[in-house]
């Protein structure tokens, strides 16, 4: 039980960006990332204690149209003075107060309902998972992520991670060539991997149906197991249409934001598999009703990642270790790919999986002086 009701009663919303320099750079059909920017949201109670969230795109506002420097902005100006005297255990309240002042916004919200839930946990010295009902699992697989780079060096770095255990599946990266060209590259590598690890594509929304239709097929025969949103987000009938004619799973992401998105999904049957990113949807307790809505339709979730450190790494995980409907893996490898680590005990990874971490709250401290180190001074980014 709380010591006090001041440990339960917010005192105030502090925001901090970071930027986090990646072990190697990372290429996006529209961007390419040395450098993860990322907006951490700490949530003050007047007893002390103290929650923190995540805002993080991959890569900036190309892909959710929100920027940390937006975020930033949004949260400060807008969300911040609504806090004070509220409750971390009013959660839904607090949420829907935010709705009214702020639309849509949902990565700067995910930040601030991730640090009410772990602000709240920590009180009750609970982990994150109890919040939403308990454990489903206490760990989930981890697929990594390729860019769209050259053939050798994509074979290489798959290999290695093979060879070491770290890792059995893969995603590649297309969408940032000429089709056929990606088509051709991308088939050469799934050929050259066949046998010994499982190989999915993520084109990023960047093909129209047409497109679509010429060059996925032979994806498909060359052993490429899932395809990630093809088309644009709000295309979801030509979504429907390519899951129609493939003989292999498509796999919604840009289409997936929103309740109402999951329910226009399941209508069409648009694909046969979800991107769970707790980060686009709003936060944890979004998250766990658009499982929901999945598993009611018989659809599996896939814990997705927008590239997060180890703090939204963790909330994802926990939201993962929590749905039951998250039952076809993760990308949940945002922390593996950076060359600074700002927690304090790094995430555990092992035999291919993401294990979910002891304590309360989200069960992972930061390193506050790493975080000093990384912080950023003011909105615009040095590069």
């Amino acid at each position: 039980m709380p010591s006090s009701d001041d440990d339960l009663v917010i005192d105030r919303l502090e925001t901090v960006i970071i930027d986090v320099p990646l072990r190697r750079p990372h290429k996006f059909a529209r961007v390419t990332m040395t450098a993860q920017p990322v907006l951490l949201a700490f949530v003050h109670t007047r007893g002390g204690v103290v929650g923190v969230g995540e805002g993080v795109v991959p890569g900036g506002p190309w892909w959710g149209g929100e920027s940390v420097e937006s975020m930033k902005v949004t949260l400060d100006t807008y969300v911040a003075p609504l806090l004070p005297g509220r409750r971390v255990d009013r959660i839904e309240e607090v949420w829907q107060d935010i709705a009214d002042h702020v639309n849509a916004n949902l990565y700067a919200k995910t930040a601030v309902e991730v640090a009410l839930h772990d602000a709240w946990a920590r009180v009750l010295g609970v982990p994150v998972h109890t919040l939403l009902g308990g454990l489903a699992r206490t760990s989930i697989d981890v697929t990594w992520a390729l860019g769209a780079e050259p053939e050798d060096l994509v074979v290489e770095e798959a290999l290695a991670k093979l060879e070491s255990g770290e890792h059995r599946t893969f995603k590649l990266k297309m969408g940032a060539l000429d089709p056929e060209a990606d088509t051709r590259r991308v088939c050469a590598i799934a050929e050259k991997l066949c046998g010994s690890s499982g190989v999915r594509v993520d084109l990023n929304a960047r093909w129209d149906l047409s497109t679509s239709k010429t060059y996925l097929p032979r994806l498909a025969a060359a052993g490429v197991e899932l395809i990630e949103q093809p088309v644009p987000g709000e295309q979801v009938e030509a979504l429907a249409e390519l899951n129609a004619l493939l003989p292999i799973p498509v796999m919604a992401d840009e289409s997936l934001r929103t309740p109402v998105d999951a329910l226009r999904l399941v209508r069409l049957r648009a694909a046969d598999v979800w991107s769970m990113k707790t980060t686009k949807v709003g936060g944890l307790r979004r998250a766990r009703d658009i499982v929901a809505i999945a598993a009611a339709a018989g659809i599996p979730c896939h814990g997705g990642t927008s590239i997060e450190t180890g703090i939204g790494t963790a909330a994802s995980l926990h939201l993962a270790c929590a749905a039951p409907g998250v039952t076809w893996g993760s990308e949940l490898f945002g922390p593996k790919l950076f060359a600074e680590e700002i927690l304090r005990t790094p995430l555990r990874y092992e035999d291919g999986s993401l294990h979910l971490p002891d304590g309360p709250g989200l069960g992972v401290e930061l390193d506050h002086d790493a975080v000093a180190a990384l912080r950023r001074t003011g909105l615009t980014r040095e590069v």
